[in-house]
């Protein structure tokens, strides 16, 4: 008894935080979404005690022998399942309480992450949605459904599973010995033979069912199979096995492992419902997809951050698009990049259509004229505190990279007037005739949007298609690893304060 009341009022202590955490966080998104609430005017006295009594927690569910033992195996197998654990933890000396805090916690863990909001670094700029495992395990004790009730937990998303799929898989492959490292040489290319091709048609086997593990040529097969290894690691798929698809192969199965977990755990900062009409970022790919529902609708490149300069995890919404934007330098970019070069080469600002605009205090900032602008004819505004947005940009020759990360922390897109149309297609003060005469005016609008786009951008270095084949991309802002080292500091700190 002494240890369910002592479990009960850490129980207490545990959503409090959680509940000022909560608090804490919603002014925080509205702090960042800039946007105030109306005042609020009663309208006749209120009755209402100023100090609300905090309603009492509900109790634990006292489980059968029978469901703690079914718990603790659910538990052990999709603590393996969802990537919390390599190896299933010894969870049947747990009863009771014990096991039931267990779950709550395995529950959190799998719909919200492991993180605490104190481990977010700014340019993480997602949180989970608060979640409260408490009552569906309620319901689920009491009506004897703890497999549908674990089944429900990890986030309803066809990505997220995928994960799932291709965790398992890599998992068998280490399970085997991983895979053999490949070594460059005169062998590998088309027509050529020996041990050397062997063992690259090994490696790639491993992960393209496609292809047969036999044979020591390089042969049409072999061919097509490098160039999806290529496409899956998103490099240029011409088929010569160089020094970067090399590489690529040669990083070990723990490795992808570890990019697939971490990438799960960011799949859980994501609402449990994600807009049908929708524009998702893929930062580390460099890739903008419009989706609807969970279909695409058009996909474009893009160019994202280079690290240094990195373009922040957000959600937020396009509200309006600005046609034949003007540039407003950042100060930081002026100051780095742009006076250094006027300085080296006076004149440089004018030829390139700069404007040198006094500020108060004595102050100057860099303008660039739209004709000229580094924004292209297209800029997409939503609201965040980093100043980022997707724009268009006349440097069209990054697109054909494949490595494309090379901006400033902005978005730029390959495509960004087919972008804009789709966007104000059901705005009928912008049909395609209004948009042509604007471009062609050169005059700065901005056209707000009738229906505002959601818009994610997020950090993907591993993800699947749909028949479960795994992409990997490099991990450029090397979050993978802060994402891994915070979760292991996480886990030690409750870990210290549980004893």
């Amino acid at each position: 008894m002494k240890a369910i009341t002592e479990h009960r009022l850490c129980f207490v202590r545990t959503l409090r935080c959680a509940l000022f955490a909560g608090a804490g966080l919603t002014l925080a998104n509205a702090a960042s979404a800039q946007v105030l609430p109306p005042p609020v005017v009663p309208t006749m006295p209120s009755t209402t005690p100023m100090v609300q009594p905090i309603p009492a927690p509900l109790p634990l569910p006292a489980l059968t022998a029978a469901q703690e033992s079914e718990l603790a195996r659910l538990l052990a197998r999709d603590a393996v399942a969802q990537g919390l654990k390599d190896r299933e933890p010894l969870l049947g000396a747990l009863t009771g309480p014990a096991l039931v805090q267990a779950a709550l916690d395995h529950a959190h863990a799998v719909r919200a992450g492991r993180l605490d909001t104190a481990d977010f670094q700014k340019d993480w700029a997602m949180r989970p949605q608060s979640y409260d495992p408490l009552p569906s395990f309620r319901d689920a004790v009491a009506k004897d459904r703890l497999a549908a009730w674990v089944a429900s937990l990890p986030p309803p998303y066809a990505g997220y599973d995928t994960l799932v799929t291709g965790l398992a898989r890599y998992r068998k492959i280490a399970a085997n010995g991983g895979w053999p490292t490949v070594a460059a040489g005169s062998e590998l290319r088309p027509g050529g033979r020996g041990p050397q091709v062997a063992a690259l048609r090994k490696r790639l086997a491993l992960e393209d069912p496609e292809l047969s593990a036999s044979g020591d040529t390089f042969d049409t097969a072999l061919l097509d199979a490098v160039r999806r290894a290529q496409r899956r690691y998103g490099l240029n798929p011409a088929g010569q096995v160089g020094a970067q698809t090399i590489a690529s192969l040669n990083v070990p199965v723990g490795e992808r492992i570890k990019q697939i977990k971490a990438n799960m755990e960011r799949w859980r900062w994501l609402p449990t419902e994600l807009e049908k009409n929708r524009i998702q970022v893929n930062i580390a790919a460099a890739v903008l997809t419009v989706f609807d529902g969970d279909q695409p609708v058009t996909s474009m490149k893009a160019v994202t951050g280079r690290p240094g300069d990195e373009t922040p995890m957000l959600t937020s919404t396009i509200h309006s698009i600005v046609l034949n934007p003007p540039w407003n330098v950042p100060s930081s970019i002026a100051e780095k990049e742009l006076w250094p070069k006027e300085r080296a080469n006076p004149g440089y600002l004018k030829r390139n259509g700069f404007r040198v605009i006094e500020t108060e205090g004595g102050g100057r900032r860099l303008q660039q004229a739209s004709e000229r602008s580094a924004l292209g004819r297209f800029k997409f505004d939503f609201d965040n505190p980093f100043a980022v947005y997707l724009h268009d940009t006349p440097a069209q020759s990054g697109f054909a990279n494949f490595d494309r990360l090379a901006s400033h922390g902005c978005v730029r897109l390959e495509k960004p007037e087919d972008l804009a149309r789709l966007l104000l297609r059901t705005t009928p003060e912008w049909p395609a005739e209004q948009i042509d005469a604007t471009l062609a005016s050169g005059k700065t609008v901005r056209a707000k949007v009738a229906d505002p786009v959601k818009v994610y951008l997020l950090y993907w270095t591993a993800f699947a298609t749909p028949n479960g084949t795994m992409s990997f991309r490099e991990d450029p802002y090397k979050w993978d690893g802060v994402l891994a080292n915070k979760i292991a500091a996480r886990a030690e700190a409750s870990q210290l304060a549980a004893r």
